[in-house]
């Protein structure tokens, strides 16, 4: 174990992740400094412990779309940074819920929960997705160096009340688990167009421990949790359902 392992770990603590949590995290990893993907993700693991869950998304939309519909539970890679990318692939223990767009990865106690059921929804983030089942845990969400921005949770909030530019069309998948076996199914696909999403306007929304800021080695962390985000998230959509967006040019 590295001495950067160790101050991740106890930064990660200070934060006010806790033995037996389960995190969804977003990161930058080069917001760290000099840390390496092993380093970092052996930091988190220490700070959860035993009971602890570690959950990273393996979003894959630029790789399995409407223009090449085939995911692979393994050979299907994630699009989001280095570090989803080296816990899906060099961790050992690792599994991956079935999507083709919005999959995710996990490690930990509560892993195949998180990851188990998404494989039935129709949508990238609805009933059964991680996302969802993170919420229903009473989870929290870590973003490393990245700002608030990039939240998927927030889609799956999103699906609840169904914002106008929410989807696009329905598009057939052709899917193939960890397993061997292939399958066919349909993805409507997430929209968005001529839209710049705001999620970061989450935080005026957040009180108290709702919301921690504070760092991880040399980045800027937040760390939400997530019942509180879905409750005031979902009611402000359903007052304004533009108020996490912008119009793009």
């Amino acid at each position: 174990m590295t001495e950067l392992t160790k101050q991740i770990s106890l930064d990660a603590k200070k934060l006010g992740i806790n033995e037996g949590d389960t995190i969804l995290v977003h990161s930058s990893l080069r917001s760290l400094g000099i840390a390496s993907p092993r380093e970092v993700i052996d930091g988190l693991l220490l700070a959860l412990g035993d009971e602890g869950t570690l959950v990273f998304p393996a979003l894959s939309y630029l790789n399995c779309n409407p223009n090449n519909p085939v995911f692979d539970y393994y050979e299907t890679k994630s699009n989001i940074g280095a570090l989803p990318e080296y816990f899906r692939t060099e961790v050992e223990g690792v599994v991956r819920s079935m999507s083709p767009t919005h999959s995710c990865c996990a490690l930990g106690k509560n892993a195949d929960y998180i990851t188990s059921g998404q494989k039935d929804d129709v949508t990238p983030c609805g009933e059964n997705s991680p996302f969802r089942r993170l919420m229903k845990l009473g989870g929290k969400i870590l973003f490393i160096g990245c700002g608030m921005r990039p939240n998927t949770s927030m889609h799956a909030v999103e699906e609840l009340s169904v914002p106008d530019y929410l989807y696009g069309g329905d598009f057939e998948y052709t899917m193939t688990d960890k397993d061997g076996n292939t399958y066919k199914a349909m993805c409507r696909a997430h929209g968005f167009k001529g839209v710049a999403q705001r999620y970061e306007r989450l935080a005026d929304l957040l009180n108290g421990d709702e919301l921690k800021i504070g760092k991880i080695l040399k980045a800027d962390c937040h760390l939400v949790d997530t019942k509180a985000m879905w409750e005031k998230a979902d009611k402000k959509y359903r007052e304004d359902p533009h108020y996490f967006i912008e119009m793009s040019e």
